[in-house]
């Protein structure tokens, strides 16, 4: 990338805060070490921050729309708290067998977010996730991936993006490789 990315997208479980299985109450919500920083990081650089999340549990009905609003503020008080914010948030609240567009690793999140921030660029756009499925549709825009891993990160996924993005040991290291380098 020869310059900043013109966004990040994110994921919000898993490398944001803790994935803590179909999470639904805001004292679940604990930001992983170094998250606020980095995010804040990205804020000063004046790029748009978007989280795409998948959150299934609405459509399994493990728990509601006002739930997962109610942890995203939490979220955004935590984050607040270091100085830093989200820009946007997009949610797919379908399952799997929905099979729907929005459900990453489909790519109409990603295109929303485009059309509602005319700036973006999705080639040239950073895509940071736990998961495989996080980063998948950038990497068909054409746009820059990375892996964070963590215990639950299946080491399939790991070697896979090894292959055809990057892997990092923490948020703040991959942020490093794309802020830093320009």
């Amino acid at each position: 990338m020869n310059s900043l990315p013109t966004a990040v997208f994110l994921d919000r479980d898993g490398t944001i805060i803790h994935d803590a299985h179909y999470l639904s109450r805001p004292d679940q919500v604990q930001l992983i070490h170094g998250a606020a920083d980095a995010i804040a990081r990205i804020n000063s650089a004046m790029i748009p921050l978007i989280v795409v999340t998948n959150q299934s549990g609405i459509g399994r009905g493990y728990f509601t729309l006002e739930d997962f609003r109610a942890v995203s503020q939490r979220l955004d008080e935590q984050l607040a708290e270091s100085g830093a914010h989200i820009d946007e948030t997009y949610f797919c609240p379908h399952t799997p067998d929905d099979k729907c567009e929005c459900r990453k690793p489909g790519d109409l999140l990603f295109r929303r977010a485009q059309q509602e921030i005319p700036a973006i660029d999705l080639a040239q756009s950073l895509y940071v996730g736990d998961k495989m499925r996080d980063i998948e549709a950038g990497l068909a825009f054409g746009g820059h991936g990375v892996i964070v891993p963590h215990a639950k990160t299946p080491t399939s996924e790991t070697l896979r993006a090894v292959e055809v993005a990057r892997v990092a040991p923490s948020l703040a290291v991959a942020l490093d490789w794309f802020l830093c380098a320009n």
